[in-house]
């Protein structure tokens, strides 16, 4: 791949560049020269070349700005100055912003006239003489305008503004609740410093979404080109964790060894109550997840969403308890048998339903992505009470001794 980079180094598009796999570009970018890059760089917008500049070794990124010219070496430098997944990384630098005093035709002047605009742009920001934005229009709205009209007039007051520390998962939920295809980015003082458009959000989404159901499975990036390094450290970390987890049901187990001794029944069903438990946790899981991403699960609403959870792991317990109850009896001629197992399910539900939702919402008070680690100590709960309460039931239910 380096030795490709090296052989087209002249041919590679910068717009091409910015769209690659990230693990693919930063091979590409290691087999460039930094004057290279730099060219690359000068001929993106500035949230493009913050993304194929950001990833570098700094040794690499201070040569690669030295290559560039001022002006686009201090909007890059500027960029880099923000946090990691923040609006300011996210924001181009390349915008319209015109005076309100102006008329629409001072802004159809300037917009034939000026050679230095953005190329791609669908709203025009106004500002006052501090720069602050005061509202927008859109392009559509400018050529059906007649030109004596002036900006003030013709603007749209009511926009949403974008502070440049905020992360880009919350701007992304922004743009979804307004539909916005573009909006203003403002440092601080509240200065009109960049603007986000809606084809960075649809990537955000996309990677954001991925990125919690990898998460979820502990797989990592989950990316096919990653190194293979990179891969085997983000998996079987969450396997070793994993592995000291399935520890504690196999304690319960050992418990409850003479029982199972007495009964072969109980081993063959008891892989059933932890799987049936297992997955109804995972359920629950993965919705509060999604909700506590979007914003849709908060303080205020977690009561009654454990509420609800416990409502439908009724409902779900006991319907599964009838079928596997019924079904366990009639197999093993054996009612009392069908009774423990169908109560054992109803328990481990009831806190498969509880630990979806509890477990996350742990994480996520401490400030902790909820996404990481849930699956694994979900499990565990699930795993644990399912033998727990199936094992427990059938000897204090006198089905078998201790």
């Amino acid at each position: 791949r380096q030795a490709l980079a090296a052989a087209i180094a002249g041919l590679i598009d910068g717009d091409v560049l910015a769209e690659m796999n990230d693990w693919v570009r930063e091979a590409l970018i290691e087999a460039l020269e930094p004057h290279e890059v730099a060219d690359i760089a000068a001929e993106l917008d500035t949230d493009d070349a913050v993304a194929i500049i950001e990833d570098m070794e700094e040794e690499d990124q201070r040569a690669v700005l030295r290559a560039l010219d001022p002006d686009d070496r201090a909007a890059i430098e500027e960029a880099l100055s923000y946090p990691e997944e923040s609006a300011g990384r996210l924001m181009q630098r390349e915008l319209i912003a015109v005076p309100e005093h102006w008329t629409v035709g001072d802004v159809l002047d300037y917009l034939r006239g000026e050679e230095q605009l953005a190329t791609d742009f669908w709203e025009i920001f106004v500002v006052d003489p501090a720069h602050h934005p005061v509202g927008t229009c859109a392009l559509s709205w400018i050529l059906r305008t007649p030109r004596s009209v002036s900006m003030a007039d013709v603007m749209k007051r009511e926009q949403t503004l974008i502070p440049v520390d905020m992360d880009q998962e919350e701007v992304a939920l922004i743009f979804q609740k307004y539909a916005l295809i573009s909006a203003a980015v403002t440092d601080d003082s509240g200065r009109l410093v960049g603007v986000i458009t809606v084809d960075d959000i649809v990537h955000i989404i996309s990677e954001e979404a991925g990125e919690d159901a990898l998460l979820l499975s502990g797989a990592g990036d989950g990316d096919i080109n990653e190194p293979i390094r990179d891969t085997y450290i983000a998996r079987v970390r969450w396997l070793i964790a994993n592995l000291f987890t399935a520890l504690v049901a196999s304690s319960i187990i050992a418990v409850f060894g003479g029982a199972i001794e007495q009964m072969v029944a109980l081993a063959v069903l008891m892989p059933i109550v932890a799987s049936i438990g297992g997955n109804a946790g995972t359920q629950t899981m993965a919705v509060i997840v999604r909700a506590i991403a979007t914003n849709q699960l908060t303080q205020s609403n977690t009561v009654r969403m454990v509420k609800r959870e416990i409502k439908v792991a009724l409902l779900n317990g006991g319907t599964i308890a009838v079928l596997l109850g019924l079904g366990a009896g009639l197999v093993f001629s054996n009612p009392a048998l069908g009774g423990v197992i169908a109560a054992a399910i109803v328990i481990n539900i009831l806190v498969a339903g509880l630990a979806g939702v509890l477990v996350p919402v742990a994480f996520d008070r401490m400030d902790q992505d909820p996404a990481v680690a849930s699956s694994v100590f979900v499990t565990m709960v699930t795993d644990s009470m399912g033998f727990l309460a199936f094992l427990g039931l059938a000897v204090a239910s006198g089905l078998v001794g201790w």
